[in-house]
């Protein structure tokens, strides 16, 4: 049970820590004992201070019946807002209602209020030795006022217009007396003021209505005199005489010109008729004529008989010739009589003419003394104006008057508050409380007894202990597993592993790899009673190896083969971690050209630093997510696929690691060819990281040197992870070198454990 520190030597051991309060538990106990008696003397005999409250209402209290003229909604609306609230609460505080207060209940004779009464010798000590002012130099209204406000609150209660008022006394009746006399004061103070403005405005408006029914005659006998001089005859539609006529004739004119031009019409009609020798029949006045008709007649019974006639006779026959003579005479006759008819359209015409004359000269003398009516009606109009507004205003100075003498006189003047919750005498104090300050003073009391024990058993040095791990040491070697060789007359491929080389203080980039040599017998040191390691079959070789001589005797005793200096300068796991360290890195790119085996770099790497206290995120971009699974157990879970597909956030697809405290992004769920569209977002990704935490370890597969070029930036190490020193990994580190990464660092997770013992629930992820 240890906090480990990757910059100190030493670590806290929290268990001896922790055991330090049970050695000490008599002194915390008696620590705590003597502070809660003592907070339990110091409650019991404190003064007991009680408290109540009264509670004032701020409401209309106008009744509808005695409400003025004119505010029949002033009901429903809010007489005070929330400033007007807080108004009257500074007027409920204030020094005159709390000197009548005082001055009612006699304040100033209680030794609560005025300390000068009963002073104690020890004060009068201090006030002669300067140590203290002298209350005598205060007058005594102000001792009490300050007093009072000391023990006073006035507060608007929150969304209401109720006004709280608390008073805190050693006496409980006159904690309950204070404010309620507070309360009454304030009513009586609104009362006061508003029989004030009533009687104020009673004796403003008595001389003012004396004024104005002088002013009201005056007009009204203007403007009866000027209607008089200027003749101005009120006709109907409350408009002038002159003006009643003009319009009358003006209608009439309207009719005449209508009348006279349908006469000249009709005539001009018949007399075109007549002088063209056309038909009369299609003419309404023509056709109206009731002789004009009877000819008509005769004339078809004429035109009858002559036809008959004609059937027997010749034209020459006397009865046909004078039938065709009456005819004619019978058309002149009609003639006639339609000039008859046209020189009485005519007649018509001319009179209508001369009636039209007449109108025009009576309606031009009616414009005439229309407009001088007109200008006599504007001063008459101003006239009337001024003595109705002059009337208006003595009939409301005469309402309020009366209003205002009848409150007067009856001495009713309601004020817009009330008494809503008058306050009781409170049976506790409310200060102080036993209980909870004899609790308060244990629990403080443990709390800084356990603390000041830790603490000096933590300055003591007795808690630290050395350090295991803090640091990371150099490693020359690390054991590998023993070699299983075969007889020589068997072809079978050897279970003999690739024998790497420790960790190159300069690494080097032959052009091949060379093969690996065994070493003499003098350097194989044997290891007792030590079983084999079975080897991966990822890291058996392809080609057969000679065996040695050295393991001709029967392999009883395990022995333990320290590899020799690799020629590719390949680095563990534990100095790839130191050197992220040391370096400061905020990237951490691996690549494996081998496949998903390889990957086991990564999340090495990822989680000795993790373990080292810097906060680490592992980012999977394998296709498999080798990777991810081996830390979560799963494949299952949203990831970096997810995240770029706009499918889920970066809460959703982050995830701890089940082994370490590493977190690690999967591969993700989504559909790699639709998140690989925005693959634009992986630098933006990658900025986010890195600000979020320390280190961000990316393990990219077999990528190339384009593949990972999006992925780096500021304070980046490439790394590539091995398992074996072949063609492949050669040539993959050739070209990353060529491509622009010339401090590229290999790495293989072989022959690394962690230090000390795992964590339970925790595997090796190789």
């Amino acid at each position: 049970m240890s906090v480990q520190s990757a910059a100190a030597d030493v670590d806290v051991d929290l268990r001896q820590l922790f055991a330090s309060l049970g050695r000490n538990w008599l002194r915390i106990l008696v620590f705590v004992l003597v502070v809660t008696g003592l907070a339990f003397a110091a409650a019991s005999f404190a003064t007991r201070y009680y408290k109540a409250e009264t509670q004032v209402e701020i409401a209309p209290r106008e009744s509808v019946y005695t409400r003025p003229a004119g505010s029949n909604n002033d009901g429903d609306k809010p007489i005070l807002d929330e400033q007007g609230v807080a108004t009257q609460v500074q007027i409920i505080s204030s020094n005159e209602i709390l000197k009548q207060v005082a001055q009612k209940l006699g304040l100033s004779r209680l030794p609560e209020f005025d300390e000068t009464i009963n002073m104690s010798s020890l004060s009068r000590g201090l006030i002669l030795l300067g140590l203290k002012s002298d209350p005598m130099d205060v007058p005594a209204d102000e001792r009490v006022l300050k007093k009072m406000r000391e023990k006073l609150n006035v507060y608007g209660v929150e969304k209401t217009r109720i006004i709280a008022i608390e008073f805190s006394s050693e006496d409980p009746k006159l904690a309950a007396a204070i404010p309620d006399a507070i309360a009454a004061a304030y009513i009586a103070g609104q009362g006061a003021a508003k029989s004030e403005s009533n009687t104020a405005a009673a004796d403003f408006l008595a001389p003012e209505i004396a004024d104005l029914s002088k002013q009201v005659r005056d007009a009204e006998a203007k403007v009866a005199a000027y209607r008089a001089q200027s003749d101005l005859l009120m006709g109907g539609n409350n408009s002038t005489l002159a003006t009643q006529q003009l319009a009358e004739l003006s209608t009439e004119l309207s009719r005449v010109r209508a009348n006279r031009a349908a006469a000249e019409g009709t005539a001009e009609s018949v007399r075109k008729a007549l002088q063209n020798g056309g038909s009369l029949d299609s003419l309404p006045e023509v056709l109206s004529s009731d002789l004009i008709q009877r000819l008509r007649e005769r004339q078809v019974e004429l035109r009858a008989n002559i036809a008959d006639l004609s059937t027997t006779l010749l034209d020459n026959h006397p009865r046909i010739r004078a039938a065709k003579s009456q005819l004619a005479d019978l058309d002149a006759q009609i003639r006639s009589e339609a000039q008859k008819i046209m020189k009485g359209l005519a007649m018509q015409a001319d009179a209508a003419k001369a009636r039209e004359s007449q109108l025009v000269a009576d309606v031009n003398t009616l414009k005439a003394a229309s407009a001088q009516a007109g200008e006599q009606q504007v001063g008459l109009d101003a006239l009337q104006r001024d003595a109705a507004a002059k009337r208006q205003q003595l009939e409301l100075y005469l309402t309020n008057y009366r209003e205002a003498a009848s409150r007067q006189d009856r001495n009713y003047v309601p004020v817009d508050a009330r008494i809503a919750s008058p306050a009781s005498v409170p049976s506790e104090p409310y200060f102080p409380k036993i209980g909870p300050i004899v609790g308060a003073a244990a629990a403080a009391s443990l709390l800084l007894a356990a603390v000041f024990t830790l603490l000096r058993e933590l300055f003591s040095g007795r808690a630290m202990r050395p350090a295991s791990g803090a640091r990371f040491e150099p490693i020359d070697e690390v054991a590998m597993p023993p070699a299983a060789y075969q007889e020589p007359s068997t072809r079978s491929e050897p279970a003999v592993a690739n024998e790497f080389a420790n960790r190159a203080a300069e690494p080097s980039w032959p052009e091949a790899p060379a093969p690996t040599q065994p070493r003499p017998a003098a350097e194989v040191e044997p290891v007792a009673k030590a079983k084999p390691v079975a080897e991966p079959e990822s890291l058996a070789k392809s080609e057969p190896v000679a065996e040695p001589e050295l393991m001709a005797e029967p392999p009883e005793p395990v022995v333990e083969v320290r590899r020799p200096r690799s020629v590719l300068g390949e680095i563990d796991v534990d100095k790839a971690a130191e050197k992220l360290i040391a370096s400061g890195a905020a990237r951490a790119i691996f690549v494996s050209p081998e496949g998903d085996e390889a990957a086991a770099s990564a999340i090495l790497v990822a989680r000795e630093v993790s373990d080292a206290g810097l906060r680490v995120l592992l980012l999977d971009l394998t296709a498999s997510g080798a990777a991810s699974r081996p830390m979560l157990d799963s494949g299952l879970f949203p990831g970096i696929t997810n995240l770029l597909a706009s499918q889920a956030q970066f809460s959703d697809v982050i995830h701890a690691d089940l082994y370490s405290d590493c977190h690690v992004i999967p591969v993700g769920t989504a559909d790699p060819v639709r998140a690989m569209r925005a693959a634009d977002r992986l630098p933006i990704i990658m900025q986010s990281l890195t600000t979020a935490y320390d280190l961000v370890v990316v393990e990219c597969g077999p990528a190339d040197a384009q593949g990972i070029s999006r992925l780096g930036g500021e304070a980046t190490e490439v790394f590539l992870s091995m398992l074996e020193a072949d063609d492949e990994v050669t040539q993959a580190a050739v070209k990353l070198i060529e491509s622009g990464y010339p401090d590229l660092t290999l790495v293989t997770p072989l022959g690394h454990e962690p230090p000390g013992n795992p964590v339970p629930g925790r595997r090796s992820a190789a």
